[in-house]
């Protein structure tokens, strides 16, 4: 199953996601989003800086008004071979 990163404070997501059975890391720091398949992030603190390091080829979901059911839907699409 894909490998998908979710930022501490959406602990909803996470466990939505670990029953779904994919395999979630928590993104405590920019090299934890390496290898994911799948990013999901608040948008809170969406590129403050400006500055825009590359850091994980797969996909980056903005959690930001969406439900942990709508988030994993996202996901599924996104990461499911077509």
């Amino acid at each position: 199953m894909a490998k998908i990163g979710v930022e501490q404070s959406l602990t909803d997501v996470q466990q939505e996601l670990q029953e779904r059975g994919y395999d979630v890391v928590q993104l405590k720091q920019e090299q934890d989003a390496a290898g994911c398949d799948c990013c999901v992030i608040t948008g809170q603190d969406q590129n403050v800086m400006g500055v825009q390091d590359v850091v994980t080829q797969g996909s980056v979901i903005n959690a930001h008004g969406m439900t942990a059911q709508e988030i994993c839907q996202q996901i599924e699409q996104r990461v499911r071979p077509s």
